[in-house]
């Protein structure tokens, strides 16, 4: 039920604004995300003006953009079948990821929540901000792992859309 615009990584904020939408979707991409400071800096102005969604690469970013830092893993996460518990259901979904990096515990600010933990090294898997409409996570909600563990993150972004709007 929704309508979704793809936009650059490098449009700055107030153009992404001048588009009036209901929420701003991060998507998943290769590699290190600290380089990515153009898209650190637009999701930072935009954090707390809409309601955001990260998974992946934007899970990251929305923490970077937080002020949080991240950190290359040994081996990475890949493939399917990754348990992942979700701290606020108590619920372990089997997720697929593929990612090199991840959000560094020690250095999250007070304003971040972690709403999820990979159970295989205890890395964080899952934020939402304290303040403003904003939640991420480490994995691909979006590859269906497991029976559509993770299918709920959608309806609850949607959800966030709805009631800000």
């Amino acid at each position: 039920g929704c309508r979704v615009s793809v936009v650059p990584g490098t449009m700055p904020a107030d153009a992404i604004l001048e588009l009036e939408p209901d929420g701003i979707f991060l998507s998943n991409g290769p590699g290190d995300p600290e380089p990515v400071a153009y898209a650190i800096r637009t999701i930072a102005q935009l954090l707390g003006q809409l309601p955001v969604f990260g998974i992946c690469l934007g899970h990251q970013l929305m923490a970077l953009a937080c002020g949080a830092k991240t950190f290359k893993l040994k081996f990475g996460h890949r493939g399917a079948n990754q348990p992942v518990l979700n701290l606020e259901t108590g619920a372990v979904e089997i997720t697929a990821q593929n990612h090199g990096f991840a959000v560094d515990e020690a250095s999250l600010p007070d304003d971040l929540v972690i709403t999820h933990r990979n159970l295989n090294d205890q890395t964080i898997a899952g934020l939402r901000h304290r303040r403003w409409p904003a939640l991420s996570v480490q994995y691909h909600p979006e590859a269906s792992a497991g029976p559509h563990d993770s299918r709920y993150l959608f309806r609850q972004f949607r959800d966030l859309m709805q009631k800000t709007a």
